[in-house]
């Protein structure tokens, strides 16, 4: 709603760039009406009245050369003294840069938007791969979409649930990292904590600092090895662990050291001195953490935490290395299925955008609604 509000308030004001920014518009409205025209188009019918939005956008170019030269020329007083800058002018000015708009709208339509999607029904109804860029992207798209919506989904459900266990696994090993010794704590319990902190520390370290491809082919021959160590054949190691499994475990390991970071973050962005009022209460330091830090800590970390989503979804793509059919896989597959890589790589680029932008939104919204602050989330990497 405040989107539109803006819209129609910058449409309703008067602009000191008028010409120059609509003769932009009106020259990209040419360029789309020297496109040849469609079978599905709605102007070629019209015959010689399709010239009449062609006209106007010509004459508004030489409307805005003339105005333009006109300000170059009266550089210093042109607010007074040209007739171009009185309000009636102005309005004018206004009400035509609409016009120009819709006509470049017109032509926009006519032939982008009904000539993709001509080229579309010719694709797809075509026996073999067209030689054209643009028509071989659809035809293998429409004939390979069976493969490109499995690994959507793969691709989706390996970032979702991998993002959620990881959620979870760096609460816990969040909660080791910041364990301090206690004045009631015996020796083994001092003893723990210490190893709880170390281990954090080295898995945190060992996790970031290495590349998520070199984890998945190590989980997933680790837990194949194991398997047929146990006695099982090929067949039922893989029956059991599967190649999805594995992916699912790499990003849900991945992701718990860098979300056990990010809530660490959070965590010591609390005031300190809410920790030390719960103890002089009676509160133990579990209880501490677990009642007055924890909640606030989590609050803080949310707009990161929701951004390993985001970067879930992009470096499953590494996971294909192991075998996962994730959208990546699908990819390849139809690549060498039909020798044509920039087509289908142009594609997945186009998904996996599309996806990280919904996600960022959902998850700003999401984030907003848990009454975060700096919810804005990016698609950044890690």
């Amino acid at each position: 709603m405040k989107s539109l509000k803006r819209l129609a308030s910058f449409c309703a004001a008067d602009h000191r760039y008028v010409f120059l920014g609509t003769s932009a518009i009106a020259a990209v409205g040419l360029w789309f009406s020297q496109q040849a025209p469609t079978p599905m188009s709605a102007l070629a019918p019209l015959g010689i009245a399709q010239d009449l939005p062609w006209l106007v956008l010509w004459a508004w170019l030489a409307v805005s050369a003339v105005a333009l030269l006109n300000k170059l020329v009266r550089w210093r007083d042109y607010a007074a003294t040209s007739s171009l800058a009185r309000p009636a002018a102005k309005r004018a000015e206004r009400v035509g840069s609409y016009v120009v708009v819709a006509c470049t709208l017109l032509f926009f339509v006519d032939r982008g938007v009904l000539g993709f999607a001509d080229l579309v029904r010719v694709s797809v109804a075509s026996n073999s791969n067209p030689s054209d860029f643009l028509s071989s992207l659809v035809y293998m798209t429409w004939e390979s979409r069976q493969f490109f919506v499995q690994g959507i989904g793969i691709t989706i459900a390996l970032a979702t649930f991998g993002t959620i266990i990881a959620f979870f696994l760096a609460l816990g090993m969040c909660f080791l990292r910041i364990q301090q010794a206690d004045r009631v704590d015996n020796d083994a319990i001092r003893f723990l904590k210490s190893v709880g902190r170390g281990f954090s520390r080295v898995y945190s370290t060992v996790v970031r600092g290495t590349p998520m491809m070199v984890q998945g082919l190590l989980v997933y021959f680790a837990g194949f090895s194991f398997l047929r160590g146990l006695g099982m054949d090929a067949g039922q190691a893989n029956q059991i662990w599967s190649t999805f499994t594995a992916g699912l475990v790499t990003i849900s390991l991945n992701s718990t050291a860098y979300m056990m970071e990010v809530l660490r973050g959070g965590i010591e962005s609390v005031d300190a001195g809410q920790a030390e009022a719960a103890r002089s209460l009676g509160l133990s330091q579990w209880q501490a953490m677990r009642k007055v830090v924890f909640p606030q800590g989590i609050k803080y970390a949310i707009p990161a935490l929701t951004n390993e989503l985001i970067i879930n979804i992009k470096d499953s793509s590494v996971l294909s290395a192991i075998g996962v059919f994730d959208l990546m896989y699908a990819t390849t597959t139809v690549a060498g299925i039909y020798y044509r890589q920039m087509e289908v790589y142009c594609v997945a680029l186009v998904v996996y955008l599309c996806l990280t932008l919904i996600a960022s939104r959902l998850l700003e919204a999401f984030g907003k609604r848990l009454g975060a602050q700096g919810t804005k989330t990016l698609p950044s990497s890690n």
